[in-house]
């Protein structure tokens, strides 16, 4: 989250923003990997705001789901998973929209 300190849980596996509680994103994935993932969510993010109420809208929150899936951040929770899981949970293809041209 954009650079400033971010409050946790004891257990380190949320954030608390404003009062809520958010699933914090897992730990165990490489720094390189995790700057990739949040690019790319951070596209996703930005291609639903341009398609919002269009045919397209879909499609981008399913690409914003499955960066969040990725980051752990959404599905089976990264604690609850086995250290090969995570791994093959971060490093799953995650496309860029194809507004994006998929570059990186």
């Amino acid at each position: 989250m954009s650079g400033r300190e971010v409050e946790r849980t004891d257990d380190g596996r949320y954030i608390v923003v404003d009062g809520r509680r958010w699933r914090a994103t897992d730990p165990a994935i490489p720094e390189g990997r995790r700057a990739e993932l949040t690019k790319v969510l951070m596209a996703w993010r930005r291609e639903v705001g341009r398609t919002k109420g269009t045919d397209d809208e879909p499609a981008a929150r399913a690409g914003v789901q499955a960066a969040k899936v990725a980051l752990g951040e959404r599905g089976t929770p990264w604690w609850e998973q086995t250290d090969d899981e995570r791994r093959e949970r971060w490093e799953t293809d995650v496309p860029w929209p194809a507004r994006d041209g998929g570059a990186k």
